[in-house]
């Protein structure tokens, strides 16, 4: 046997025999990537008929459609929920959400820190204080507007207590 392609690999000292044993490793890797390809598409394949088992393509269709139906009652369901929670802080906004109370007892003569100064905020500091004084010969309550944390009417001294702790956002301990 003479070949030229042979001849021309023997005159740099390569024997034939290498270049077949080479060729048969490639060969053997080739058919063992071939098997791997084969398991791997037969796994693939048997997840493929247990997903799609007893559907035909109609009826996954229409599975999917109820989803993509399921989706959007969900997302209007999401928008109408965000639009009361926005309505809600609105009005948490102007709603009571500081509150300062202060007992004592008005009259000396009493104990039992009967009688209250109570203030009540919103968010800007706008709201009344209440305070309620009781005595022997009945009990007298009184109301004061809160402006901007301020009143316009002198305070008492429970009273400026009172309004203090509201808008500092004390918890009431009494």
């Amino acid at each position: 046997m003479n070949s030229p392609i042979l001849e021309y690999l023997m005159s740099y000292g390569i024997d034939p025999a290498y270049i077949m044993i080479g060729i048969s490793a490639v060969l053997i890797l080739l058919i063992i990537l071939y098997l791997v390809c084969i398991v791997k598409m037969k796994k693939l394949r048997k997840a493929y008929n247990c997903f799609m088992k007893g559907k035909d393509m109609e009826s996954m269709e229409e599975v999917l459609m109820k989803q993509f139906d399921r989706i959007e009652v969900l997302e209007e369901a999401d928008r109408e929920k965000r639009k009361e929670i926005n309505s809600l802080k609105i009005l948490m906004q102007k709603s009571y959400q500081k509150a300062g109370l202060v007992k004592y007892d008005a009259f000396r003569e009493m104990s039992g820190k009967l009688s209250y100064a109570l203030a009540l905020l919103d968010q800007n500091d706008n709201g009344v204080i209440i305070t309620s004084m009781y005595s022997r010969d009945g009990c007298f309550s009184y109301a004061k507007e809160v402006i901007m944390g301020e009143s316009k009417i002198n305070l008492s001294e429970e009273e400026q207590e009172a309004l203090e702790k509201a808008v500092n956002g004390e918890k009431i301990t009494e």
